[in-house]
């Protein structure tokens, strides 16, 4: 069945066109059946007393009227038995071409029998069926409209409620369905009112308790930067050796896992200025890479696409791609096992290890912050990945692959130029990206 017949309007359409059907056939047949009762009986009454007067002519020996006599041509077979029979009966038949009330009584043996024209009787009937039909069609299309037009209100507002909850899945935390059915509590709520302001009181409440915990992650992030700085600069003066070396390693880990709370909180809170530019993909991922070599093992760079004649394009933010592949490196070696492979197919970029794989909760809710297999790490490089990917427009996906490891593809908005005198790459070949966690 078509997607559009599993819909509220189209089956409440299905429903009062049924239900208008059943209607208007059960009034039909009964004022058909009422109306034709009547007209018969006038009509059986009408042929008894003129047969009434046929049989006082026929014992007087008076002549008898036209369309009467003694087992005249048309009778129906059925009549005549039960005249001859020795009783008196009634039968709508045709004679000559035309419908006829006959009555029939018993006469010496035979059925004298008389007929009375019905021809008008079954016209009234006959156009009182078509005016039963055409009524009924326009009753039940009016009531199909105005029940439309009613369920349509209703859906329009059920979809505009599902409109609402889809932003707010997607994120927009202050999107409302603001139903005017519930500005009034004094004022009558249907049930779709109920569930818009139901709808509204959850995004309310979930929004206050995500800004509370945003609030609270950035300003537990900026109050551990001055201690820290201070702890940072008293590390430095202690003596060398291996004592100074463990307390300068924390303290560089504890300052790492600061900038990434506080970039948390500011992709949390969605006040990122992003600088969208046009960069060529492949050299951009050629360059993270290398940069990334002195602390990985890259197996290969695989450039798809590419050519002197068609190079791959996207419309990106240079600095959070970087983080983003860096981000991405950087857990494929902390998690997974070499080689570690990065694929350029077009606008897409893939990063593969061959490790363990991806634990089932990140496949199945993606990221989470402070939670890894195994315990190692906090959590934030693939969460902030996540976020600056968002930021730019990119898509970022995880999967494992079939034969082992764990794959990340990140696909970015390819920039297609209007003619051949598209802008070319900002890219500077001779820079470098930041290394960055």
């Amino acid at each position: 069945m078509p997607s559009w017949t599993a819909t509220l309007t189209w089956k409440s359409a299905v429903f009062i066109t049924v239900m208008c059907c059943a209607l208007a056939a059960l009034l039909s047949v009964l004022v058909h059946g009422e109306v034709t009762h009547q007209t018969v009986s006038q009509a059986r009454e009408k042929a008894l007393s003129r047969l009434a007067d046929v049989t006082v002519a026929y014992e007087t020996g008076e002549a008898l009227p036209p369309g009467s006599g003694i087992d005249p041509p048309g009778l129906p077979e059925s009549l005549r038995a039960l005249a001859v029979g020795g009783r008196r009966g009634t039968l709508v038949a045709y004679h000559d071409g035309r419908p006829a009330m006959w009555a029939a009584a018993p006469a010496d043996g035979r059925a004298l029998a008389t007929a009375v024209d019905y021809s008008q009787s079954a016209r009234t009937i006959n156009d009182l069926d078509g005016a039963i039909v055409g009524s009924s069609l326009l009753a039940t299309g009016a009531t199909l409209l105005v029940g439309a037009l009613a369920v349509t209100r209703v859906t329009r507002r059920l979809h505009q409620t599902a409109l609402v909850a889809g932003r707010i899945s997607a994120g927009d935390l202050d999107a409302r369905v603001d139903d005017p059915r519930t500005a009034d509590p004094s004022r009558p709520q249907d049930e779709v009112a109920v569930v818009a302001g139901a709808l509204d009181t959850m995004a309310s409440t979930l929004q206050r308790k995500l800004q509370t915990e945003q609030r609270f992650t950035a300003d537990v992030a900026h109050e551990l930067r001055t201690p820290l700085t201070g702890l940072s600069a008293a590390a430095e003066l202690l003596p060398p050796g291996r004592p100074s070396e463990l307390v300068r390693d924390r303290v560089r880990a504890m300052r790492a896992l600061t900038e990434d709370l506080l970039e948390i909180s500011r992709l949390d809170a969605r006040t990122e200025q992003v600088d969208l530019d046009v960069h060529e993909l492949a050299p951009l991922v050629e360059r993270v890479v290398h940069a990334f070599g002195t602390k990985t093992t890259i197996r290969s760079v695989e450039v798809g696409r590419e050519g002197p004649h068609a190079p791959v394009r996207v419309e990106t933010d240079k600095r959070r791609l970087e983080r983003v592949l860096g981000n991405l490196i950087t857990n494929a070696h902390k998690h997974g096992l070499p080689p570690v492979v990065v694929t350029v197919d077009g606008p897409t970029v893939t990063v593969r290890d061959h490790g363990p794989g991806f634990p089932d909760y990140l496949l199945e809710d993606g990221p989470q912050r402070f939670r890894t297999e195994g315990g190692r790490g906090h959590g934030l490089g693939l969460t902030i990945a996540v976020g600056q990917a968002a930021e730019i427009g990119a898509g970022l996906d995880f999967s494992n692959a079939p034969d082992g490891g764990a794959v990340a593809r990140l696909t970015l908005p390819e920039y297609v130029p209007l003619d051949d005198g598209g802008p070319r790459s900002h890219d500077d070949p001779d820079s470098s990206p930041r290394q960055e966690e």
